[in-house]
């Protein structure tokens, strides 16, 4: 049996005491609430003094101590000022250490040593899933701090924090999707696909789109296909709803992935810095390549929503994609006034204040539904475009790696698909279910 840090019963009584602390807007806790029913801890749990379920936050004991934060490189300074201007109007006796870990890397690095991980972490949607397997991420569901995050989120990122029925981390931001960045000097059309490719191909220039896993789904959601999988509370895969090799639209999707392939405009890639400069004139990418976008097309800066395509059935699809989140998850504590910190501290830095503020200063899109309707947001030229193509996005949940390893071939295999029959389309998509469904037990 894996060690449990501390028992739900803790968090769960622990809860009915806590205030929730950080910006003005944030919600409070009812200190008087009745703590759900939960199970006596396990025998091999370590005993912990659980507050009392009515006493006043602030007669509440947080103990001293560290707690360490890893966070994007780019918002580290910005992340300790936050933190350090918590523990200080808390008044309490701990020091911050805020130190730089990509939310991409986050979950490899937690998973290969949680006790020695940061106490409280950043990390991509799509990792949500191992974490919880490996007992790495404090249940936020029956601590009183889920309600809070559901009714201060857009729907997709309480999703995007959610595993089964429990919710295991604060949302962070609600900006990890693509759109189209293009010179409107060059691409006379944002909204058609053809004539996007049309554009590039008579000024000489590029349009770059990535056939990976992620960003494929542009052309099947598009179309109506499915690729959707379930977790149990675990996080382990149980079932999916894939429905490439079934559904005659996903040779549609397919076959229009071949004829933008095969136009002399088309390269692979979804990175502004990673492309040629000289040549590019659109990209499909997301709110992290804004500012180099801005710099490569100068004036003649824009963004748009993805555009639509004829299908080779005669149909026009307006492409689709995911919509996904950075989130802010707290490592299981063995002290109960350390993890009540950690939650307080987590859900101030995810406050509609906190992420105005982390907005302004390194634009990131945020998740909390007041925070997004600000001036600042709402005049934002990527956040606008991401905001205009949200309605044809799903949140992205938990995929498998096999899921990702078919995008990673149907990179290499695209051009080999180019002209490519009905009937040799069918059996490639029979061949990439079959890869994206290995992992299911």
């Amino acid at each position: 049996m894996k060690k449990k840090v501390l028992s739900l019963v803790l968090v769960a009584a622990m809860a009915a005491s806590m205030v929730a602390c950080g910006s003005n807007d944030a919600a409070t806790n009812d200190a008087n609430a009745t703590a759900p029913e939960t199970q006596a801890p396990a025998a091999d749990a370590p005993a912990a003094d659980a507050p009392a379920a009515d006493a006043p936050a602030e007669e509440f004991d947080y103990g001293s101590g560290s707690i360490t934060i890893w966070v994007a490189d780019a918002v580290v300074d910005f992340t300790k000022t936050q933190a350090e201007q918590f523990i200080a109007d808390k008044g309490v006796d701990y020091t911050i250490t805020v130190e730089p870990v990509g939310e991409g890397d986050a979950a490899g690095n937690v998973i290969t040593d949680v006790e020695g991980a940061a106490d409280i972490y950043g990390f991509a949607q799509d990792q949500t899933a191992r974490l919880v397997s490996a007992n790495a991420l404090q249940q936020i569901s029956g601590t009183g701090f889920d309600e809070w995050i559901a009714a201060e989120n857009d729907a997709g990122a309480v999703g995007a924090a959610t595993v089964g029925d429990t919710i295991y981390a604060f949302p962070l931001t609600s900006d990890n999707g693509y759109f189209l960045y293009y010179d409107k000097s060059v691409v006379t059309d944002p909204t058609s696909l053809e004539t996007i490719l049309a554009d590039c191909e008579a000024a000489g220039k590029s349009f770059y789109f990535d056939l990976g896993a992620w960003y494929n789904v542009a052309f099947f959601f598009g179309t109506g296909c499915t690729a959707t999988y379930e977790t149990d509370n675990d996080g382990n895969f149980v079932a999916t709803d894939i429905d490439y090799a079934t559904n005659p639209q996903a040779v549609v999707a397919l076959k229009e992935i071949a004829d933008m392939v095969a136009s002399s405009a088309y390269q692979q890639g979804s990175s502004v810095d990673a492309a040629d400069a000289t040549k590019l004139a659109a990209i499909v990418d997301g709110t992290w390549d804004a500012a180099s976008a801005q710099k490569v097309f100068g004036d003649n800066y824009a963004c748009a929503e993805l555009p639509s395509f004829e299908g080779s059935d005669g149909a026009t699809y307006h492409m689709a994609g995911f919509s996904g989140n950075k989130l802010l998850g707290v490592k299981p504590q063995t002290d109960a006034g350390k993890l009540k910190l950690c939650l307080e501290l987590a859900q101030y830095l995810t406050s509609a204040d906190v992420q105005t503020a982390r907005f302004e200063q390194v634009g990131w899109g945020p998740s909390n539904m007041t925070a997004q309707a600000s001036d600042a947001v709402q005049a934002d030229p990527a956040l606008s475009a991401l905001a205009a193509q949200m309605p044809y996005c799903i949140p992205q949940g938990q995929y498998p790696q096999g899921y990702w390893d078919a995008g990673t071939a149907l990179i290499d295999d695209a051009k080999s698909l180019v002209g490519a029959s009905d009937e040799d389309i069918q059996a490639y998509l029979e061949k990439y279910v079959a890869t994206c469904t290995a992992d299911i037990q």
